[in-house]
């Protein structure tokens, strides 16, 4: 922690607005302030923006990490206004008007908290230490090394109990990261991993979803959650409602209901909590981490500080607990934002946030998808077709795009997913190898 040291940042007479985290809002922010009358500095942990909608196919060997990824500096290449830093947030200080970060302090004019959200497990410290959680590219990777490494440990065993459990998934949750992981794994059981371990028997496979809700998809429409568990059911996922995981200890789940799950792999996916940032008032922020703000996005209470995307709770009418934690609530706040602070003059009035629902979607694997518009609902392949369309747009880079669009034809075409790699870790015993 370096508190009294400034970040290298370019001096200016433009106001500073810096931006804390480069996910969908924070990105959105920062891109539509490009050529703007203010410095806008946007600071995160990683170097590159992630597409959280596809991190599922990257734990299913879908597609690589890379074609999800996007560079950060690149998306601002010739924009002098824009400036970068790759750094971990510690702490805001309001009286300063200063972040406080691990390279440094850096001063802002106006600051937007975009910091995003992260897996919930409500307190419950065995699956928070056992479960797989889907919230970074790293997580899925860390997922697809477990799972793969899980068959290849189940070709060598000779006891059938564990054979059972190395094989099994669960999968908590039944939103659409749930329901859409839990199809892919079904599809992968179906065309791909008999082919790459012959020697099991993946009749013995169970993929289990499990909701603690009486349907799927609660977020959309009750047709779509019904036509979804029949598409898994067919795909040969065991669903079950009203069923609440209560432990797991890396070998057996548990539920309240007293049924008992023997796996090796949880995934959790059952919710999500707002990443607040040290120095906010613990008043405004909410149980589940997501902090209080005004129609205008503005942190209540707080004249030059704002939250927008999945840390922002803006509670009002037909939102009483906030709007949906998803990207597209993410992109029209950042976009109101940027036109408020564009227009920011003497006498001139900001406007407040109305947002507009386009739809939801999940697919459910090849040919299986359900979308809700605010018009009318359909499902199956053309929903499917919707699907990959929508996505594939949302893809930050055409190379990504390019890449993406020709890995999904590949596995269409040849019912094949070609990303099934072990990576493994350094062990930590080889040292460094910059001092050898």
């Amino acid at each position: 922690m370096l508190p009294f040291v400034e970040a290298s940042i370019p001096t200016t007479d433009q106001p500073r607005i810096v931006i804390l985290g480069a996910g969908f809002a924070g990105m959105r922010l920062a891109t539509r302030l490009k050529r703007s009358p203010y410095q806008v500095v946007l600071i995160d942990k990683n170097n590159f923006h992630q597409f959280q909608p596809l991190f599922y196919q990257v734990a299913t060997a879908g597609l690589t990490p890379s074609s999800i990824s996007f560079p950060i500096r690149k998306a601002f290449h010739g924009h002098n206004n824009l400036h970068f830093r790759m750094a971990d947030i510690e702490r805001i200080n309001l009286d300063e008007k200063r972040v406080h970060t691990s390279i440094g302090s850096v001063r802002y004019d106006h600051l937007v908290i975009a910091t995003g959200a992260d897996t919930n497990y409500f307190g419950n410290r065995s699956i928070e230490h056992h479960a797989y959680p889907m919230k970074s590219v790293q997580e899925a990777l860390l997922l697809r090394n477990h799972m793969l490494q899980c068959f290849e440990h189940a070709l060598i065993s000779d006891d059938p109990s564990e054979i059972d459990a190395l094989m099994n998934v669960v999968i908590v949750g039944g939103g659409p990261t749930g329901t859409e992981v839990a199809g892919a794994l079904a599809e992968m059981k179906r065309y791909v991993l008999p082919g790459d371990y012959p020697e099991l028997d993946f009749d013995r496979m169970q993929i289990a979803l499990l909701e603690g809700t009486p349907r799927l998809l609660n977020g959309m429409s009750e047709a779509s959650g019904e036509k979804a568990k029949r598409f898994l059911a067919s795909l040969g996922v065991k669903v079950s409602s009203h069923t609440v995981v209560s432990a797991y200890d890396g070998r057996i789940a548990e539920t309240k209901e007293g049924e008992r799950y023997p796996t090796r792999t949880l995934i959790w996916a059952a919710g999500i909590k707002g990443n607040p940032v040290k120095g906010i008032l613990e008043q405004l922020i909410a149980p589940n981490g997501r902090i209080s703000v005004d129609p205008f996005n503005r942190v209540k209470g707080l004249d030059a500080v704002f939250a927008i995307g999945d840390i922002a709770l803006m509670e009002g009418e037909g939102h009483e607990r906030g709007h949906p934690q998803v990207a597209q609530v993410a992109i029209q706040q950042a976009d109101r934002l940027v036109e408020n602070l564009k227009g920011d003059q003497p006498g001139k009035a900001w406007k407040p946030l109305k947002y507009k629902d386009l739809g939801s979607m999940a697919t459910v694997g090849r040919n299986k998808a359900v979308v809700d518009l605010p018009w009318f609902h359909f499902k199956g392949f053309f929903a499917w077709v919707f699907w990959l369309f929508v996505h594939l747009m949302a893809i930050l880079g055409v190379k990504n795009k390019l890449m993406i669009y020709l890995e999904w034809m590949w596995n269409y075409i040849t019912f094949d997913q070609s990303l099934r790699l072990v990576i493994k870790q350094k062990p930590d015993n080889q040292g460094d190898r910059a001092s050898d």
